[in-house]
């Protein structure tokens, strides 16, 4: 007579679900780069959209408005004068002002600060969409909180 074995309860499921928390947790700031980015931008400014083209190069997804007012678009978002730059854009709450890498909104994102938005004050050589044939400037990227302290976010 054989004798049975008693039967192991199934581990499959088990390590599937395990494999599948894994990868969602390794996706997860994957995903984050597929939140849309609305940047408004001058009708007339040529760099915005190479801007645009580096957040989609890095998984955003980015809807291009054009406004004549500008001006009107940078005091709704509650980018303070001094931190301008040539376009504005909104996501996941916060403003992005200007030409700041796609790697610093990103973190921006994961780490959700207490703040308004960041910016790249004016437009700097050799950051995002300004890329060109002239040496890179060494700039800052700012963070500002909603009464207008600001932070150095990033140094590139």
């Amino acid at each position: 007579m054989k004798s049975h074995k008693p039967s192991r309860p199934a581990r499959r499921p088990l390590a599937l679900v395990a494999t599948l928390a894994l990868a969602a947790a390794f996706a997860a700031p994957v995903l984050a780069t597929g939140e849309e980015v609305v940047m408004y931008k001058d009708p007339n400014c040529g760099c915005c959209g190479k801007w645009a083209e580096h957040m989609r190069a890095a998984g955003f997804s980015v809807k291009e408005i054009k406004s004549a007012d500008m001006g009107a678009v940078k005091r709704e978002a509650g980018v303070p004068q001094a931190l301008g730059s040539c376009h504005t854009a909104k996501v996941g709450g916060y403003f992005v002002e200007g030409h700041v890498p796609a790697a610093d909104v990103k973190r921006l994102l994961a780490e959700k600060p207490k703040v308004a938005g960041i910016s790249a004050p004016g437009m700097p050589q050799g950051s995002p969409g300004m890329e060109g044939p002239y040496p890179a400037d060494r700039y800052d990227v700012v963070s500002v909180t909603a009464d207008g302290r600001t932070r150095v976010f990033a140094s590139h």
